[in-house]
């Protein structure tokens, strides 16, 4: 099964290789998804997100799906010392930078539950394959048909913080102005709530956050320095590098 649906802003492919897929699987995915984007959006007045942050729900009423996203959006907060903030003074509360990864996650783990062991769930270039080897290109943060290194992944997650697609959208939090130091930071994990999160906050932290983003467990960094310069864990599980006149180096 091969299908691609719009939701959330970007393009969500989705690949399932078991020979038999139950009935209504693929629905599944994208109906959850659909839900996740009317209920959590910011750009959307009715949502449960902007209703409570223009304080027209209490802590208390809240999904428990909202709270424990508030939760790991908090958690990150504290541990990178306020560069990732989804409530930054001025604008309004955006979790969308904790959604995405935690909702696809979830679409993923419905595939599992429905018996599936082998597909590759694609949302907006973040990742998350269940089986495998599949092998996921990185995208070149300077080239846009060139891919700075494949991977080889085995019931894992990918995602990647970069500008290239939406510009300077990520804040450091301690500043609120668009974070500086690394051209992208891809971070694979055991799940893309893990994946897609730690590599926001580390891309808000700056270059000092390759060295947060490898030290969290379970995860693997691959990040692209301004002028080239590729920092890499030992773990990172590239089939093929080929960033373009870049050296590689091991991060700490």
């Amino acid at each position: 099964m091969h299908r691609v649906e719009h939701v959330m802003g970007f393009p969500v492919s989705l690949r399932v290789d078991d020979t038999v897929v139950p009935e209504g699987a693929g629905d599944a995915v994208f109906a959850w998804l659909r839900e996740v984007d009317a209920r959590f959006s910011p750009f959307k007045a009715d949502s449960e997100v902007s209703r409570y942050g223009r304080g027209e729900l209490s802590a208390g009423e809240l999904s428990a799906d909202l709270v424990e996203v508030l939760a790991l959006c908090e958690r990150y907060r504290v541990a990178t010392g306020g560069a990732f903030d989804v409530r930054l003074p001025g604008r309004a509360l955006d979790p969308c930078a904790v959604v995405k990864g935690w909702s696809v996650q979830r679409a993923a783990e419905l595939l599992t539950g429905a018996g599936l062991g082998r597909f590759c769930l694609n949302a907006g270039g973040d990742v998350v394959v269940s089986g495998g080897p599949w092998r996921v290109g990185v995208r070149h943060p300077e080239i846009a048909d060139k891919l700075c290194a494949v991977l080889d992944l085995t019931d894992a997650a990918v995602a990647t913080s970069a500008r290239y697609e939406r510009g300077e959208h990520i804040l450091d939090g301690r500043t609120g102005r668009p974070a500086t130091g690394l051209d992208s930071l891809t971070v694979v994990a055991p799940t893309l709530t893990e994946a897609d999160t730690v590599a926001t906050a580390a891309f808000a932290m700056g270059a000092e956050g390759v060295d947060w983003a490898a030290a969290q467990d379970g995860c693997e960094v691959y990040a692209v320095l301004p002028g080239g310069r590729v920092l890499r864990t030992g773990g990172f599980p590239t089939a093929t590098a080929t960033a373009t006149g870049a050296a590689a180096a091991s991060a700490a």
